[in-house]
């Protein structure tokens, strides 16, 4: 069965193109820069890339260059037609689904309810699963939810201490995301400590430009660090993540208007605010070398954030069998590891420097002989965890 997988962001398509079960990817690629004079595509089939650019209007018009790049004379496929599935990463389905589900009339108008929640992202999901439908026509659709893993959490955990009726009335409460991702390396994990997906209990930091930290109980999220938005929680590339909430009260007498302030949190904030050089760990590892005071003190802010939220979800879990890193940071940086989990002894977490060193994106254990706690490196692959999904749902089973 070949399954498209489609992730669609506010002004670009990423897709890959998997043969399953054999869960081999065919071909992948990415369209930027849609809705600009200009947009950037790349493809790989194998070793063979194709580049172009050209101009992209909308995701209905960028699902067409992705159907004829898919099926040109060096393309995988002769026809369109031979997909026969598609899945879909979707960011937000509020409480609605705990799981991927098929698309439905019904789910569609759901996706649509949460677009105030999502206003970036949602819109450009639903462009992309009705420009399938023109593209293809009735074939099995799957929205895999960013959300829906943390649906798991208990009241504690995502209500806000607000008055009650904010949440009857507008939803407002915990949500949480990358959760295709949390789920996709604590199951792996689960698999690599020979355990059933539900017996383990784990601490996952997805750490990216965006970043995220769940806490796993029984294999399933019951606490998670992003909340109604991805803003709450750690410190990221350009969001501020956590802040005491009359700081817009006080920007806002001193000059600052509610639209000049949510793109300061989002989008001028975190490692790129603090540095003033930039909002990438590896451009901030080089400058903090030669001794660059704001660089330094962005990565210890972050690793500090990150190290209070790790001592928080132990307490929670009353222990846990690991701790994992994933995302680009967490796959990539053995510096910020070892920043992230010195001094934490006293919790049974001891790193081991030469396996940590060692294990640079790649999947390993790079706990000491010591450690009372595993730690774990596994590179997250949503794509892959979507196209499992939909090859499911598809075949009419159950996940």
């Amino acid at each position: 069965m070949k399954i498209l997988v489609l992730n669609c962001g506010s002004s670009s398509i990423k897709y890959q193109l998997f043969s399953m079960p054999e869960e081999e990817v065919i071909a992948k690629g990415i369209i930027q820069r849609i809705g600009e004079s200009y947009s950037e595509i790349i493809q790989q089939n194998g070793e063979d890339e194709i580049k172009i650019t050209k101009t992209v209007k909308d995701h209905d018009q960028g699902l067409k260059v992705v159907k004829n790049l898919l099926t040109t004379k060096k393309g995988p496929l002769k026809s369109i037609t031979e997909i026969s599935a598609c899945g879909h990463r979707v960011v937000h389905g509020g409480e609605k689904f705990t799981g991927s589900v098929l698309i439905t009339d019904k789910v569609e108008q759901v996706i649509e309810e949460y677009i105030d929640l999502a206003p970036l992202h949602n819109p450009a999901n639903l462009a992309g699963i009705r420009a399938v439908k023109k593209m293809i026509g009735d074939i099995p659709q799957v929205a895999c939810f960013d959300t829906a893993f943390h649906q798991t959490m208990p009241p504690e955990a995502y209500f806000y201490a607000l008055p009650y009726e904010l949440y009857q009335r507008f939803r407002i409460r915990k949500y949480g995301f990358h959760g295709i991702s949390h789920r996709f390396v604590a199951r792996r994990v689960a698999n690599l400590m020979n355990k059933g997906k539900y017996d383990v209990d784990l601490i996952t930091c997805h750490l990216g430009n965006g970043c995220s930290i769940t806490a796993i109980k029984n294999g399933r999220s019951v606490d998670t660090s992003m909340g109604l938005t991805p803003l709450e929680g750690l410190v990221m590339g350009t969001r501020t993540g956590d802040l005491d909430a009359a700081i817009v009260f006080h920007l806002n007498r001193k000059g600052y208007s509610l639209e000049d302030q949510e793109v300061i949190f989002n989008k001028k904030s975190g490692l790129l605010g603090v540095s003033g050089a930039s909002n990438d760990v590896r451009d901030l590892e080089k400058l903090a070398a030669k001794q660059h005071e704001r660089a330094k003190l962005a990565l210890e802010i972050f690793a500090y954030k990150l190290k209070k939220y790790i001592s928080m979800y132990f307490g929670i879990l009353n222990g846990c069998d690991g701790i994992v890193f994933t995302g680009g940071i967490g796959e990539n940086d053995s510096i910020m590891r070892k920043r992230i989990l010195r001094n934490m002894e006293s919790l049974g977490i001891v790193i081991d420097d030469d396996k940590n060193e060692q294990t640079i994106s790649c999947e390993g254990e790079i706990q000491a002989k010591n450690s009372k706690v595993k730690i774990f490196v596994i590179p997250t692959d949503e794509e892959l965890a979507i196209a499992r999904d939909t090859y499911t749902l598809a075949s009419g089973h159950q996940i």
